[in-house]
């Protein structure tokens, strides 16, 4: 093949834009490692040359799989699927983002009795791990550390916490719990139920009861024991906890579920008793699943927002496996205000 007919290689584009071949090959599936303008300097090169990656030898010389691990991990608390629809839209954003930055994901369900390191990093099957869902997160942290003593490339959606392993993005539940419950005491709701898990277990539902508890206080409502139950996040779990507070004939006015899915469980449980929301009693969730806005009536909640998530999630993990470094962070939470508790 004559030298005008030969195809052109990344040490090509190199040598045009005046860089090394690492920072075409980065570049090139937009890490951002590489800084913008330069980042459209190669890949204009790259279009001019009509250059193509060659997935296979690129990575043979690498020793990388260019595929991102994406395990949804157990959660007893959801559905007969196991898995939360809340992470649903994030899946999509995943796996949007990386075909993107020119990676393919490999989406697996996994038990807590898996070898994550052996299966994913030590086998080479993935350059890196997104982990979504933790079901008891005392016990999902031990498995971390593991992977973190082996130097694997992860990043996990949950709450940001001192002394973690890892790199975590999550939302802000505090300051989004906070925003909700001062919506519905601005509302004249003044005995409100929170209702989810409080526990070392479950922190992001930890940290939204703190925001409850402080948006009371700063009202000069006192907390009381008798307005807060324990649940899972389920349909079914909040439904439970619906009856036990029609059982228990406990005083109040307005429910703030620490999820959508059990927020939605004790609307159904109220509605079935005969109560009329929001005449009666106030409904508010957290994370806006698609589903909050087709309930009857429409459920008021705090917006997670998903598809920035998933973003992120694949970006910061791309930095991480390029070398890089980055820090966990809370992402803003939004107030979405519907039928279930007023629309002031």
């Amino acid at each position: 093949m004559s030298k005008k007919d030969s195809k052109p290689t990344s040490f090509d584009i190199a040598y045009r834009a005046g860089v090394s071949q690492s920072t075409v090959s980065r570049a090139l599936r937009d890490s951002p490692l590489v800084n913008l303008e330069t980042r459209q300097r190669i890949q204009a090169i790259a279009k001019e040359l009509s250059y193509k990656v060659d997935k296979n030898a690129r990575n043979l010389r690498s020793q990388q799989s260019n595929t991102i691990a994406l395990l949804l991990c157990e959660d007893h608390g959801t559905d007969q699927s196991m898995i939360n629809p809340f992470f649903l839209s994030m899946v999509a954003s995943i796996v949007r983002t990386s075909a993107m930055r020119g990676y393919d994901v490999l989406i697996s369900f996994q038990q807590f009795s898996d070898n994550w390191v052996a299966e994913y990093a030590d086998a080479n099957r993935a350059d890196g791990i997104i982990f979504l869902g933790y079901g008891d997160y005392t016990a999902y942290v031990k498995k971390l550390n593991l992977l973190s003593q082996a130097q694997a490339h992860f990043i996990t959606w949950g709450p940001v916490l001192p002394g973690q392993p890892g790199v975590f993005i999550g939302c802000d539940n505090y300051n989004g719990a906070k925003a909700a419950v001062n919506h519905l005491l601005g509302n004249g709701y003044n005995r409100i139920v929170f209702v989810g898990d409080t526990s070392d277990k479950s922190p992001e539902f930890k940290r939204r009861f703190d925001g409850y508890a402080r948006a009371l206080n700063d009202a000069g409502i006192a907390l009381d024991p008798r307005l807060q139950i324990d649940a899972e996040t389920s349909e079914d779990s909040g439904y439970t906890a619906g009856l036990r507070l029609l059982e228990n004939k406990v005083n109040f006015d307005a429910v703030f579920g620490a999820s959508d899915l059990i927020a939605i469980g004790v609307m159904k449980a109220l509605e079935e008793s005969g109560v009329v929301i929001p005449t009666d009693k106030a409904i508010m969730g957290f994370d806006d699943i698609p589903v909050s806005a087709y309930t009857y009536p429409p459920l008021s909640t705090v917006r997670q927002n998903t598809g920035k998530a998933g973003e992120l999630l694949v970006d910061y993990l791309l930095t991480l496996i390029d070398g890089g470094q980055v820090e966990s962070f809370l992402m803003p939470a939004e107030l979405t205000i519907r039928g279930s508790c007023g629309s002031k």
